[in-house]
């Protein structure tokens, strides 16, 4: 399974040439991005904002039957159950070796909102994408607990700004927060699982595929 992060809370996921997006953003919606250039089997949106349900900016290509299961968790983007931004949903990706979640933009409390069944079905992932930006969705120190609660083996940051690399809302904030609460940290493009030795617990910062300014 190979994960790469095209920006904000864009991600592909491939398996046996087998590709999903999550979460398309608009052209222009998000300052310092590129549009979308993607193509893939599935698109999948966590929920109906302009910069994650974007499915139109993806060419989908047919393909041999899909590798992966998949499952929802429905949860909420706000802390008021959904009465501020609305439903949220999470996406849990199991290709038979590796179970990663792509956590949307879950703003709400993850123990008084979800079922024990639901936590348990996040507990213990090879990896999970999380927002870390805040204002729309849980900020750094609320991230960081949901990680140290569900311990996923690797935790990938999304959802936030970027001020050297000059990408993302200005009422949200950088991912810096967030992975000084860890000390185990690895920066890189996009990873294979199967091919990553599983630490008990690693922070990647995936480079951001679509940025304007390049690394």
């Amino acid at each position: 399974m190979i994960i790469t992060h095209i920006g904000h809370a864009c991600f592909s996921i491939e398996k046996d040439g087998y590709k999903i997006i999550v979460d398309p953003y608009e052209a222009g919606s998000v300052p310092g991005l590129n549009p979308l250039d993607e193509e893939a089997n599935m698109v999948l949106c966590t929920h109906g904002h302009f910069d994650h349900n974007a499915a139109q900016e993806v060419v989908v290509v047919d393909a041999a039957e899909c590798p992966f299961s998949i499952h929802e968790i429905h949860s909420y983007h706000d802390e008021a159950k959904g009465a501020k931004r609305g439903p949220n949903t999470i996406y849990i990706f199991d290709d038979g070796v590796s179970r990663v979640a792509h956590m949307g933009d879950i703003g709400c409390d993850i123990n008084e909102d979800m079922t024990e069944e639901e936590r348990a079905m996040l507990t213990g992932l090879d990896a999970m994408m999380i927002p870390v930006g805040g204002t729309y969705t849980v900020d750094a120190e609320q991230a960081s607990a949901i990680i140290r609660q569900l311990n996923p083996k690797i935790a990938i940051p999304m959802h936030y700004r970027s001020d050297y690399y000059q990408f993302g809302f200005d009422n949200i904030t950088t991912e810096e927060d967030f992975i000084d609460a860890f000390g185990d940290v690895m920066k890189k493009h996009s990873f294979s699982i199967e091919s990553e030795e599983k630490p008990i617990m690693q922070v990647n910062i995936l480079r951001v595929k679509n940025a304007e300014k390049q690394f």
